[in-house]
């Protein structure tokens, strides 16, 4: 058995998604989670959700999947309460300070790791695995043959949810923060702006950020075979109709029907669908906008949608047992498989011509119409050839469906432990020194003396280590998809060959793996630490160190606890995505591209590309980042990240951060000293 998963941004969705078939729906309430322009559910009236839903047979998945920070876990204590209260069937978090939240107040609720997580490989599957997450929702840029693999490689008992049809983020989800930098509306908090969907532009072409809407409804079976447990649809910000007309093209695809994809395509597309990233065919062809034609299709194909939802969805077999026994009253028996009713009605008579036959029976209990129940199995007990008429027949109907409708709906509620966490206090220690990050070791080409120095681990040699000994620390690809899991392996095999012993991770997925190998880990700004119970999590995973969000304000940074040494991006032009189809890429593919390209917005401010092997790229501001003249306080250490300068760039960018002093070049602050909201 498979899962159909609905979005519900609010009440009318939630009616359409129940009513076209959905097994499960996944909706966020008003604080915490990755779609707050949604309408949303209150916490209080989320506990009737739940009676709704599970009265229909369908499953609630509530979205607890943004970053929060200290200053925010009292109010999310309390929002986890009433989640607790209203008893939901999983909840699906990003932040693992959030995740420990839930584990102390609530251990029984079931954990699923978000998309925000960034999982692209068996590795992250493992690692949420291993901080009790019981489903992983894999990242969207994977093929059919990586979700086989990471399949083959995990537990069984971990579950695995895919999307199946929706809007594509061109970012790897988790790490785009073009949003938060640009327009100060963070995607990791739930207001992502989408500027992806404007016009950037680059080598001749335009709106290269915007994708296609996905589509694998015609690649279920397949995907179900490959052990996914759970279909995902996107759309919480969408309308009922586009929820509806989903839900049955899913439920079409699984019962062996062929489903109107145009009608899909009309009720919403941009410019059509693509399944570049299933197939692995990823290229031009998966780049589209919303166009004038779309929204006129949208209207008329909206209209169609009305018989999916005029009757309710009936997804709950009955067991029903009539015993007709003389001079006792009849009893109608009716379960689902979990609640068992009994009601007494009017005693059977003798007949004056036939007895009440199966047929005639069977005929009446069927009657549920309007119910989310239909009649599987019937055991009919006639003792001597009895008549019941139909009148009493159907109040008997009528009566044991009420009362298991009320045993359905009767919540269950989490218990929950309100005890509030304690936060680590900070442990104050003597202030490090500067540490210096490359794209390239020549760049690093300068007598310097760094307390720590960051270079790819493919590019190091002996002369590289010998030359930085102790304070070397090996860089490890930043995205690391199942594709490409023996390049990792092969990456920590060269380290260990030239006693390299510290790495920086910017993953769960490459912690996980790096961790496994026994190297010492210091964690990247990917990581996403935004409170002290994060921190201590990753602390519990095995990091020294860590880099902390640079989406966090200076002052959240300042109030940070926890014991181990925390950093910030002190310097440097800031990964805005992480992009497995590239803007770059002409028709004909890479052709004799050199990994760099630029793409140009709107106001003509101009973003570099960089391309890590042809495997995945990385979009960075327009500006750097440099705070050396007011550096957050409460930390440990900063890194200086270079890209694309030179060594006397470096250099001199170096020593203007050593002594306080501006950089003399247009320069960003970030979000150090303009929150995000």
């Amino acid at each position: 058995m498979v899962e159909i998963l609905a979005p519900v941004g609010g009440r009318e969705q939630l009616t359409a998604a129940l009513r076209a078939g959905a097994d499960a729906v996944y909706l966020g309430t008003q604080a915490f989670n990755a779609r707050r322009n949604a309408e949303n559910f209150t916490g209080e009236g989320l506990r009737d959700v739940v009676e709704e839903c599970h009265h229909a047979g369908v499953k609630v998945h509530v979205t607890f999947n943004t970053l929060i920070s200290d200053g925010e876990i009292a109010a999310a204590e309390a929002e986890m309460e009433k989640i607790a209260q209203s008893g939901v069937d999983a909840v699906i978090v990003q932040d693992l300070g959030v995740a420990a939240l839930f584990r102390a107040h609530c251990p029984g609720l079931p954990l699923h790791a978000s998309t925000q997580m960034a999982i692209h490989n068996a590795e992250g599957a493992l690692a949420a695995y291993d901080l009790g997450f019981r489903r992983v929702v894999l990242a969207r840029e994977l093929s059919l043959a990586e979700i086989r693999a990471i399949r083959s490689k995990i537990p069984d008992d971990l579950e695995l949810e895919v999307f199946i049809h929706g809007a594509l983020c061109v970012s790897l989800s988790g790490g785009c923060y073009l949003s938060g930098i640009i327009g100060g509306r963070s995607g990791n908090r739930g207001l992502c702006a989408g500027p992806c969907r404007l016009d950037f532009t680059c080598r001749g072409r335009n709106y290269v950020l915007s994708l296609k809407d996905m589509s694998h409804i015609e690649h279920m079976e397949e995907l179900r075979d490959a052990g996914v447990a759970s279909f995902k649809i996107e759309g919480r910000m969408k309308g009922p109709e586009y929820v509806a007309a989903v839900v049955h093209a899913c439920r079409e695809k699984l019962a062996g029907r062929k489903p109107n994809m145009d009608q899909l395509q009309a009720i919403f597309s941009r410019s059509g669908f693509t399944d570049g990233y299933y197939s692995g065919n990823i290229g031009q062809h998966m780049f589209g906008i919303r166009t004038r034609e779309d929204a006129l299709n949208a209207a008329s194909a909206e209209r169609e949608t009305g018989n999916i939802v005029r009757n309710v969805f009936q997804k709950v077999p009955l067991e029903a047992k009539l015993t007709l026994e003389a001079g006792k009253k009849a009893v109608l028996t009716l379960s689902d498989g979990v609640n068992t009713v009994a009601v007494e009605g009017d005693e059977p008579i003798v007949p004056r011509d036939a007895a009440t036959s199966e047929e005639v029976v069977r005929k009446n209990l069927s009657k549920t119409g309007g119910t989310p129940y239909y009649l599987e199995t019937l055991i009919f007990e006639n003792q001597g050839g009895l008549m019941l008429p139909p009148s009493a027949q159907n109040a008997l109907r009528r009566a044991a469906l009420e009362g298991l409708s009320a045993l359905r709906r009767r919540v269950e509620p989490w218990e929950f432990d309100p005890a509030p966490v304690t936060l680590p206090q900070r442990v104050s220690r003597k202030r490090q020194g500067i540490w210096l990050r490359a794209m390239h070791p020549e760049q690093l080409d300068f007598d310097e003396e760094a307390e720590k120095i960051l270079l790819p681990g493919e590019s190091l040699t002996p002369e590289l280590a010998a030359k930085y000994g102790d304070r070397l620390i090996a860089t490890l690809p930043e995205v690391n998809f199942e594709a490409d899991s023996a390049r990792l392996t092969a990456i920590l095999q060269k380290l260990q060959a030239l006693g390299v012993k510290d790495v920086e991770v910017w993953n769960i997925g490459t912690l996980h793996a790096a961790k496994k190998a026994g190297f010492t880990l210091h964690g990247g700004a990917g990581l996403n630490v935004y409170n002290s119970l994060a921190l201590a999590e990753y602390e519990r995973l095995g990091l020294a160190d860590g880099v902390i969000s640079f989406e966090l304000s200076a002052r959240d940074i300042e109030k940070l606890g926890g014991t181990i040494p925390r950093g910030i991006i002190g310097y440097g032009r800031l990964p805005l995505m992480r992009l497995r189809a590239c803007p770059g890429k002409g028709p004909k593919g890479c052709g004799k591209c050199q990994g760099q390209t630029t793409l140009t917005d709107r106001i003509g401010a101009e973003f570099r590309v960089s391309c890590d092997g042809r495997r995945y790229s990385t979009l960075y501001n327009t500006l750097p980042l440099y705070v050396g003249d007011k550096e957050p306080g409460g930390i440990d250490y900063a890194v200086l990240s270079f890209t694309f300068e030179s060594a006397e760039e470096a250099e001199r960018i170096y020593r203007k951060y050593l002594g306080g002093y501006p950089p003399r070049v247009e320069r960003t602050r970030g979000l150090y000293y303009r929150e995000t909201k």
